[in-house]
């Protein structure tokens, strides 16, 4: 957790907001076309498919998984089983641009419970790198215009994705702190496949309940079936691998600036798609977002 940020931790840590960007869109695609626990069963049970042929041998009675279950019974259930859930929840109740803006104030969250639970001092450059990082994200989110702010209300969805950034932080956290053993972290595959097989199961209680309680809805058709394949490889594979290769690298508190990247990612994909060109701002923010990781990454 001491590597400098370097170009290959920048690309580890910069993957993975370009995909989870791509996430948030699948959600608001199929918000209106399944519910969010079961979207979130049916992403992680198609992950475990791949992973499975990939990194089967941590599942060996000696491959040191075992006697450490129960940290991958917690890292299952905050980042697959609860976290992903929650975002799809909050899509259906709050707005994309109440949704984004909850979750950039990621970095806060990583601060205080590194400093409150993990006993973790904070620079006055990190600090205001967190500042300057979240006046980068709240620009894209307001487009240009500070006015906008003032009409934002929280709605369920809102504080929904509250409890979904504070799960994520205490998972980062958690990956921060390992006591498995160093075999088992670089064997990425089989990293992932151990929280995913655990998380995939608490998605799967959750999604049993949603269906026990509720009116489920699951309404297949190619784009549920695109979106439901893309969310179940490159945001949840691939992201999170990278994702915990980063966080060991330096850490929770500077990755989660990089989670800051995921609104300006999310506004070009959208320009790409709707054909809508960047605007100035795109490009300011972009700065301040950067200048907030640089600025939080320097000793």
């Amino acid at each position: 957790m001491n590597h400098p940020l370097n170009l290959t931790t920048i690309l580890l840590l910069l993957i993975p907001p370009f995909l989870w960007a791509g996430n948030a869109i699948a959600g608001r695609m199929m918000s209106t076309l399944a519910s969010p626990f079961t979207v979130n069963f049916v992403r992680w049970s198609i992950a475990l498919l791949i992973l499975l042929p990939l990194g089967h041998s941590v599942l060996r009675r000696d491959s040191g998984l075992w006697p450490h279950w129960k940290r991958f019974v917690i890292l299952g259930l905050l980042g697959t089983g609860l976290y992903n859930a929650l975002l799809y929840l909050a899509l259906h109740t709050s707005s994309p641009i109440n949704v984004t803006l909850v979750g950039a104030s990621m970095p806060i969250f990583m601060m205080a419970i590194g400093r409150l639970f993990f006993h973790t001092k904070f620079s006055g450059k990190q600090i205001a790198g967190a500042l300057l990082s979240i006046v980068g994200v709240v620009l894209v989110l307001c487009r240009g215009d500070w006015h906008a702010l003032l009409t934002l209300r929280l709605v369920p969805g809102d504080m929904i994705m509250i409890a979904a950034t504070i799960i994520w932080s205490v998972y980062s956290w958690l990956l921060a702190h390992p006591t498995e053993p160093a075999a088992i972290r670089r064997n990425w595959t089989g990293f992932l496949l151990a929280q995913v097989m655990f998380g995939a199961a608490w998605s799967g209680l959750f999604a049993a309940g949603e269906w026990a309680v509720g009116q489920p809805q699951f309404n297949w058709g190619w784009t549920l079936g695109l979106a439901l394949l893309y969310v179940s490889t490159a945001p949840a594979i691939i992201a999170l691998g990278c994702w915990n290769a980063g966080v060991a690298r330096v850490g929770p508190n500077i990755a989660a600036f990089f989670s800051n990247l995921i609104p300006l990612f999310t506004a070009l994909m959208s320009a790409a798609i709707l054909g809508e060109m960047p605007q100035l701002y795109h490009g300011a923010a972009f700065l301040l977002i950067v200048g907030g990781i640089v600025l939080s990454s320097r000793r």
